[in-house]
């Protein structure tokens, strides 16, 4: 993971519950990092121990003819 990186995330809330998003990176400290995330539309602060599985979102170009 890395700052303004936009990725996939699957973790395990508070309440036990398995959550998806899409967020981007804000920052990293310690065991947990900032990110925005897209779903909630606000910065949320996650622990890394929480985390399932993240997938770098990749942006294709659009091609204007």
């Amino acid at each position: 993971m890395q700052r303004n990186q936009f990725l996939n995330m699957m973790y395990i809330a508070k309440d036990g519950n398995v959550s998806k998003r899409r967020i981007k990176i804000i920052k990293i400290v310690g065991d947990s990092f900032q990110a925005y995330c897209f779903s909630k539309q606000a910065k949320h602060t996650f622990m890394i121990e929480s985390v399932l599985a993240v997938v770098p979102v990749f942006h294709k170009e659009r091609e204007v003819i």
